[in-house]
């Protein structure tokens, strides 16, 4: 049984999901404020830990034209930040693309809900989102 963890990085957010123990299914977990980099690397290791996690997915942030652009290289070296962190933990990089659209609609979809509450739940859904990109890909996830 292998946990995944995924991260959806934000400039003032990083969403946060994990994978069941099977690697079939991605649940939303929390958004951390990515404001600190050392606390947010901080809180991922801690949740790492706490699952028993064997990787870590960062989304990889790709122009819909396939280019990477500042986000991207931003986003790579955060996971470089992150696997000298996490010694034993993969660090992946996984495209992105269209994952927040994703978990715009799935938050439309959960009927009324408040702008604020939006915020909060946006980034870890996007997670969320990456990581069952990610599963799917592997063979592992749930068809959709």
């Amino acid at each position: 049984m292998t946990v995944t963890l995924a991260l959806d990085l934000g400039e003032k957010r990083i969403g946060l999901a994990a994978s069941d123990g099977l690697g079939l299914t991605a649940r939303a977990l929390e958004a951390i404020d990515a404001t600190d980099e050392s606390a947010a690397l901080a809180r991922i290791a801690s949740v790492a830990a706490e699952r028993e996690a064997a990787r870590v997915v960062v989304g990889l942030p790709v122009n819909m034209n396939g280019k990477e652009g500042p986000a991207a290289a931003k986003a790579r070296a955060f996971a470089g930040k992150l696997g000298a962190a996490l010694t034993d933990i993969e660090v992946v990089l996984w495209d992105e693309r269209m994952t927040t659209q994703q978990a715009s609609r799935n938050l439309q979809a959960r009927g009324h809900m408040s702008r604020a509450k939006q915020k909060k739940l946006i980034d870890a859904l996007a997670a969320q989102a990456l990581l069952q990109s990610y599963l799917d890909a592997q063979g592992r996830g749930a068809p959709e």
